[in-house]
């Protein structure tokens, strides 16, 4: 006969499947260890949260118990922060004070990161940056091939970034020279592009806003930046509300919940009410059933579903760019926005309605054939971009049996694409 296990051992067993079902704690881990006991000799106490493994999310932090509304979920000491105060209390600080033009907060930043990074156990950050990503996802770092799979306008914004980070290098390598006196290495080896690309993109998806007083030492871009570590661990979710601020009373950063969080589950923050390409963009991720996702419709795909032939076409064309109408045209989990059917009525205007081109814009229905056409225009529309999605899918998935090296971010424009092809499904429905 089975032997009973008693209440202890149902207990025990109850806590061991949670934390299989719900995330599988990581605090044994050393690098978790140190980083905590890090924190601790910095003011930080945490007894609620522990970092975990999540099938969906990667690494996180679950919670060991109950979160209610208004709860606090973490207040982490100024003490821990990594600021460009931080920075300026460092030996990069005379060097920083005496460079002109002055460099940027972020730059200022990036080099510490880069600098305690080469520093190694020498560094008082180490138990930090042992904890940081090694590489990222963040569009900055995808190969042309992975990025040419992008949707647009992520693709272009992603070029943008790219050029960016380049130039960000570029005009600041007379800066990382000045830095020699502080190095046994040459300073072109250990402030090389890979370096600063990993810096910066430490900085984008991992900062906290917090403001700080204008320094004469640094150039006139906002000084909003802070490095939260063991906070930044926690995830983001569109489904969450949460309060997070610095507390000057305190002196310490804070983030408080709004909503409930169940015992061992991932605790959650959102970074805002971002759509999937800008979550991509800044962060590198992309959240599953993202309600604040849409489909972009471009001006060319528009115009190819309107005879050429129409004598207004080109005034019609005229209307929609002085209004602003031929951007941010979306389909959404509710279907065509009004301002893709605004564009797409407009557009649909026959000879004798044309004069009416004001109520359009408004909103005003202009005729039942006029609202028909639009609307079997949007749905045309929606299966070309359907077939186009599942296009691009079949392309990831024949790149990713031939080059095992891009797999991690194929997965990600994957997933990207996928939740675009949900949301057209959905409008497709409502069509």
């Amino acid at each position: 006969m089975k032997k009973s296990r008693g209440r202890t051992g149902r207990k025990r067993q109850r806590k061991h499947l949670h934390s299989f079902m719900d995330g599988v704690n990581c605090s044994h881990k050393l690098e978790y260890i140190k980083l905590k006991k890090w924190l601790k000799d910095r003011g930080f106490e945490d007894f609620n949260l522990r970092p975990a493994e999540f099938l969906d999310t990667g690494r996180g932090l679950m919670t060991t118990k109950a979160l209610q509304v208004r709860d606090l979920i973490i207040s982490l000491p100024e003490k821990c922060l990594l600021t460009t105060d931080t920075v300026l209390s460092s030996c990069l600080g005379e060097y920083i004070l005496k460079w002109k033009p002055p460099i940027s907060p972020l730059i200022a930043l990036c080099t510490f990161l880069i600098a305690e990074k080469h520093a190694g156990e020498k560094s008082l950050w180490k138990p930090y940056l042992d904890v940081l990503p090694k590489t990222y996802t963040c569009p900055v770092g995808l190969e042309h091939d992975v990025a040419s799979l992008l949707p647009e306008p992520l693709r272009k914004k992603a070029q943008e970034q790219k050029t960016m980070v380049h130039e960000l290098y570029t005009s600041s390598k007379a800066f990382f020279s000045s830095l020699q006196p502080l190095f046994a290495e040459n300073t072109g080896t250990i402030f090389n592009y890979s370096a600063l690309e990993w810096a910066w993109c430490t900085i984008n998806t991992r900062t906290i806003y917090m403001k700080h007083s204008q320094k004469d030492c640094f150039s006139f871009e906002p000084d909003v930046y802070a490095l939260a570590p063991y906070l930044d661990l926690l995830n983001h979710s569109p489904n969450v509300q949460v309060k997070a601020a610095f507390n000057e009373q305190t002196r310490s950063y804070e983030i408080w919940t709004n909503s409930q969080c169940k015992k061992y589950e991932e605790v959650f923050i959102c970074y805002g009410p971002h759509d999937n390409q800008r979550l991509l963009l800044e962060y590198g991720f992309v959240a599953t059933d993202n309600p604040h996702s849409s489909v972009h419709v471009s001006s060319d795909i528009l115009l190819k579903y309107f005879p050429p032939l129409d004598k207004q076409r080109n005034a019609k064309l005229s209307i929609l760019k002085d209004h602003d109408f031929l951007e941010n045209l979306t389909f959404g989990w509710d279907g065509p926005s009004w301002r893709l059917l605004t564009a797409l009525k407009l557009l649909s205007l026959g000879a004798d309605e044309f004069t009416c081109w004001r109520r359009t814009l408004l909103g005003d229905v202009i005729s039942a054939r006029n609202e028909q056409q639009a609307l079997n225009i949007a749905a045309k529309i929606c299966h070309f971009l359907i077939e186009e999605t599942q296009h691009i899918l079949l392309q990831i998935s024949q790149l990713q049996s031939n080059r095992e090296n891009l797999r991690k971010h194929l997965a990600l424009v994957e997933a990207l694409h996928l939740e675009d092809l949900k949301i057209l499904q959905k409008s497709a429905e409502i069509l």
